[in-house]
């Protein structure tokens, strides 16, 4: 067998591992979601620090895209936009405390509301933009009750400081093509809304996810929501090159170690690779304290040198091995594990359905010991 490539020295400019962010493809991920949805506003999800890939480069890519909303789920999302310098409309998703009220009104978020409670607690502190919740059939935040609904809106239009913005819901099961619930919510939604413009004609409608601009036009409403779409993942989980959209994350990490191995010989705990003759294997410094999961054992590949390697034995908490057949490469040589190199391609998608889950898991997933770059 060839020799093992020794380093002479170590790499100055080298990182163990890192995530490599492209702003550019999210903002033309931003324009092409929007021209799907060209009569209705773009409102683009940056929550959960921007689905891994960094919430305020998701932020300003999205507006630079053309987005004039962005949608988050926490105060403290919001906050940290503000901190920063975004000046864009911004709608908060998700339950709020009294503590994260008051923050999201000091951010000068719109929320989203659903209850008297709510309704309450925001005209004390001297006001809000609303935007009522119907849950349609998602089971979650809302009310099921369209007169509910409807009261709320009312309420907002007769308490000083409530300003009733929105009208919204939350589609279950847009990105399951050929289902019958999708359009029974979406009939559910468009007929509370005809009701909803007598109480509030100005109110903007918004329901349509990334699934749901995709598939039907008549779910865009006043204001579209895409959210998984913006970072060139596809919504219903196929190769997003299919819809126009862009891959804009990319994880790669530098060979940390090179050793030959004999058949027989095994890497990792447990023994559950075995190598079947002789040759080497490369250490890549990636495990699952950065989110590269444990499931994957024995079941995803590398891009090394232009060629596919299958990762092999357990993926331990800091590190996983690679077979390289018998042609070693230098320490410090990159591996990419989500992305593209030479001809060959990684997508995240690969990953999810090896999982057993959807594509931004995998994303939201990649912790912060994974510098974005």
């Amino acid at each position: 067998m060839a020799d093992v490539p020794q380093p002479t020295s170590l790499t100055q400019d080298a990182e163990r591992a890192c995530v490599r962010i492209d702003a550019a493809a999210i903002a033309a991920n931003v324009a092409t979601m929007a021209s799907a949805a060209p009569s209705s506003q773009c409102c683009a999800v940056v929550k959960a620090d921007g689905y891994g890939h960094g919430a305020l480069t998701a932020a300003r890519a999205a507006l630079a895209g053309g987005a004039t909303w962005l949608a988050v789920a926490t105060a403290a999302e919001a906050t940290e936009l503000r901190a920063a310098g975004i000046e864009a409309r911004l709608l908060i998703l998700g339950p709020l405390t009294l503590p994260e009220l008051e923050a999201a009104l000091v951010a000068d978020a719109d929320i989203v509301a659903w209850t008297d409670a709510l309704l309450d607690a925001a005209a004390a502190l001297g006001g809000a933009r609303i935007h009522v919740k119907l849950d349609t059939g998602m089971g979650r935040l809302g009310t099921r009750d369209p007169e509910e609904a409807l009261a709320l809106l009312r309420r907002c239009v007769t308490t000083p400081g409530l300003d009733a913005v929105g009208a919204m819901t939350h589609f279950a099961t847009a990105d399951e093509l050929g289902d019958r619930f999708f359009p029974e919510q979406l009939a559910r939604f468009a007929a509370w809304i005809d009701r909803a413009r007598e109480v509030v004609p100005e109110v903007i409608a918004h329901a349509a996810n990334s699934a749901a601009i995709l598939r039907d036009a008549d779910s865009h409403f006043d204001l579209v929501r895409p959210g998984v779409s913006i970072y060139g993942l596809d919504p219903f989980g196929a190769d997003p090159v299919g819809r126009e959209l862009t891959p804009a994350l990319a994880l790669s990490a530098t060979v940390g170690a090179v050793r030959p191995i004999a058949k027989g010989e095994s890497a990792g705990y447990g023994r559950r690779w075995v190598a079947p003759a002789d040759g080497y294997i490369g250490v890549i410094p990636v495990g699952y304290a950065d989110g590269w999961r444990r499931g994957l054992t024995n079941a995803a590949d590398a891009l090394i040198e232009g060629q596919r390697r299958p990762l092999v034995g357990t993926v331990s908490m800091d590190s996983v091995a690679v077979d390289l057949g018998t042609h070693p490469v230098a320490v410090g040589t990159e591996a990419v594990l989500i992305g593209t190199q030479g001809e060959e391609r990684i997508l995240v998608e690969d990953l999810a359905r090896t999982l057993g889950t959807i594509n931004y898991e995998i994303t939201c997933g990649l912790g912060p010991r994974l510098p974005r770059r």
